[in-house]
């Protein structure tokens, strides 16, 4: 899906909808196939209430050769009426991949691209996944040595006393737990990835079950090489807490409610 059109950020009740722009310090780059659709020095950010940032591009910025008008319109009662573009590199058409608002006067002279629609984003020179790095979002990793145990009716799954707990704008916090510490002869590798753009590629393992009761689909994962700004999760495993029971110092913690329920 394309998480550029999904309200993910969560909104105070009664927040006025919104958007602005800011300047992005860093070089932009996109791509489709063979063609940098993208290369940029002036993108900025557009935030928008309850949206993740999108980048956009100055025209000037963008193979405008490669794009064809397209048919689409939409609107938005805050930024005003849309064309779209397709993007067509070669005998390869990406169907309005790419959006402006003409007659926005802050938005007019640029261009934004749904992320997923083309092949790879770059900042400077390292590849970015998912949407861009939100400037005011925060990871931060903290060593601990609180007693972790994590179970699934009644079978315990890990038990640590030195997690490192990952602290996350927006996100329930998470124990990241070394794998001594894990009972990984309970879990099977799964063929599941996922991408973070503040964390990397996660890998996962699946619990089957015991025998005396189901197992849980995608209960962990792993970093193994998380991107270089946050080297304290690599290689350790952490659990979702709404898929397992999980006791911190002898206290049950409620499993939060999130898209991962």
């Amino acid at each position: 899906m394309d998480l550029e059109n999904h309200a993910v950020v969560p909104v105070p009740d009664g927040a006025a909808h919104t958007f602005r722009t800011e300047p992005v310090p860093r070089r932009v780059r996109a791509t489709v196939g063979w063609a940098t659709v993208v290369d940029t020095d002036d993108a900025v950010y557009m935030f928008e209430t309850g949206y993740l940032p999108v980048y956009y591009v100055p025209r000037s910025d963008v193979r405008e050769d490669l794009l064809r008008p397209s048919d689409t319109t939409t609107h938005s009662d805050v930024k005003g009426d849309a064309r779209y573009w397709d993007v067509v590199v070669g005998d390869r058409t990406v169907a309005d991949a790419a959006w402006s608002y003409p007659d926005n006067p802050e938005l007019k002279d640029y261009v934004a691209f749904y992320w997923n629609r083309l092949d790879a984003w770059f900042e400077e020179d390292d590849e970015v996944f998912v949407h861009p790095r939100d400037p005011y979002h925060r990871v931060d990793v903290l060593r601990s040595s609180r007693h972790v145990v994590v179970s699934v009716g009644g079978q315990v799954l890990a038990d640590s006393r030195r997690p490192s707990i990952l602290v996350e704008t927006y996100l329930p916090k998470r124990y990241y737990l070394p794998r001594a510490d894990v009972r990984l002869d309970l879990l099977e590798p799964s063929a599941t990835t996922s991408r973070c753009p503040y964390k990397g590629v996660a890998s996962y393992w699946s619990y089957t079950g015991d025998g005396s009761g189901p197992g849980v689909a995608d209960v962990a994962w792993s970093y193994r090489a998380p991107i270089p700004e946050l080297p304290k999760v690599e290689a350790l495993v952490c659990f979702f807490d709404e898929r397992v029971d999980v006791t911190v110092d002898g206290v049950r913690q409620d499993r939060p409610a999130t898209q991962w329920s």
